[in-house]
């Protein structure tokens, strides 16, 4: 049994002043006391912590090296960042996907997410033949786990082609491709491994995108997943949504709607190009929206909107997808400054009972746990203990009280105030730093050292 005191809380019931919180040895919370003397381990502010809902985990190894223009002149996008990335996996092997994977973990803990969901499409050796154990890098994204402690939602990708018109995979895809007999046994021996981490942790399944996935295999994924998370990208460019207009007959949301049976297990990742009625079609659905707003700006996907999504009811969570940049307040951040910006508003994610940073914190959460399939997402009894707690003594949140300490910790504040984090019970953060952090960044530092000069 653990015990943690805060000063203040926020409890389901809204904010509580000296709190008393009571981890069982299951990794959930057993008691909350209010009004309690302090015992245990003081904290400043204590929150639920939500999951890290998308991450490719070795793209942290090229976060920055991919600000130049390309060579062949012309308007760099997407597309052409993608052509660099796909030249960056030529280089990686086992051992350094595992390094990279524990230090954006770590990272993640630090910044006060309590979990990573892990879209794992990085299957096979640099000629695209399968290592000897089909699974072999999804048992390095489980092993970094290990190393973290961070819990984990590992979704094997389903990977089939290289556009809708069935073209063969070509240079760094060919690590990513599976039939779905192959990817279902890669799926099972997955899941295999991932039974020897902690009961909180789960394999779901992500078929690739509507682009990369056979439409009769993308129903199979979802029967695959069961009761676990189904996560997908979709409509996340123009050109993607041109060409499955072009090959399936409509828009990647609608043909969606129309073809799979959506609830709140299924996760569609970015949806930042989508018209208004299928903004209310996709929120309707009970899907949860996973958006990934620096990953977004940084690839100039578009903006997701986010105004209209929640006046339909619908669920989001938070991811970082490349990793160019590992902060949960940034996440939260740039999703509400560019409703703003496109919209020419304030305050434009905030709800009639909660303020902007507070309300971001509780779509976060509760999305967060449904995409990564946690029964986790609030400071309740029963609920796995994932929590963060900030600096109640940095400047930015001194003398502030209630929502505000929310709003300026996302607003005005660092991830440098996150001072502890606890996933599943585990206490992985302590004074703002990770109980592995010497170790994880020294293999860190040695995986990418070959690496980056080769970009």
């Amino acid at each position: 049994m653990q015990e943690i005191w805060a000063k203040t809380a926020l409890l389901e019931s809204g904010w509580v002043d000296s709190v008393r919180l009571t981890i069982a040895d299951d990794g959930r919370i057993a008691l909350i006391e209010p009004n309690a003397a302090p015992s245990g381990h003081a904290v400043g502010v204590l929150l639920p912590a939500p999951a890290n809902a998308h991450s490719h985990a070795f793209q942290r190894a090229m976060a920055g090296l991919s600000e130049a223009r390309s060579p062949e002149g012309g308007s760099d996008s997407f597309w052409t960042w993608r052509k660099l990335m796909y030249g960056f996996l030529d280089q990686l092997d086992p051992e350094q996907v595992q390094a990279i994977a524990a230090f954006v973990q770590m990272e993640m803990a630090e910044a006060g997410y309590a979990a990573n969901v892990e879209f794992h499409y990085l299957h096979h050796q640099a000629d695209g033949q399968p290592y000897d154990q089909l699974s072999e890098m999804a048992g390095r994204i489980v092993a970094a786990s290990q190393t973290s402690g961070l819990g984990l939602t590992l979704l094997p990708v389903l990977y089939e082609f290289g556009g809708c018109d069935g073209r063969a995979l070509q240079g760094g895809q060919r690590r990513f491709g599976n039939d779905f007999e192959r990817f279902a046994r890669l799926h099972q021996e997955a899941s295999a491994l991932a039974a020897a981490l902690p009961q909180d942790c789960r394999t779901g399944v992500a078929p690739h995108s509507l682009r990369a996935v056979r439409p009769d295999d993308l129903a199979r994924t979802k029967a695959l997943a069961g009761d676990n998370p189904w996560h997908m990208h979709l409509a996340e460019q123009i050109p993607e949504v041109e060409e499955v207009q072009a090959y399936l007959g409509a828009r990647p949301v609608a043909w969606l709607l129309d073809n799979m049976a959506l609830d709140s297990r299924s996760c569609l990742i970015h949806c930042t190009q989508m018209q208004p009625h299928e903004t209310r079609g996709l929120a309707e659905s009970g899907a949860i929206a996973g958006l990934c707003p620096l990953t977004e700006s940084s690839l100039g996907d578009g903006i997701f909107d986010g105004v209209n999504w929640l006046a339909a009811g619908g669920q989001l969570a938070l991811g970082s997808d490349s990793n160019i940049r590992i902060s949960l307040s940034e996440e939260l951040r740039t999703l509400e400054y560019s409703q703003r910006l496109r919209d020419h508003s304030r305050a434009a994610l905030a709800s009639p009972s909660r303020s902007t940073g507070r309300n971001l914190w509780h779509l976060a959460c509760a999305g967060g746990a449904l995409a990564a399939g946690r029964d986790a997402g609030a400071l309740a009894v029963g609920c796995l203990a994932d929590l963060v707690a900030l600096d109640a003594e940095a400047p930015d949140l001194a003398a502030v009280v209630g929502d505000s300490l929310i709003d300026s910790f996302i607003f005005a504040g660092h991830d440098g105030m996150v001072t502890d984090l606890w996933s599943a019970g585990r206490h992985l953060v302590s004074q703002g730093r990770h109980k592995n952090r010497d170790a994880i960044t020294a293999a860190y530092l040695k995986a990418v050292a070959s690496l980056r000069g080769k970009l």
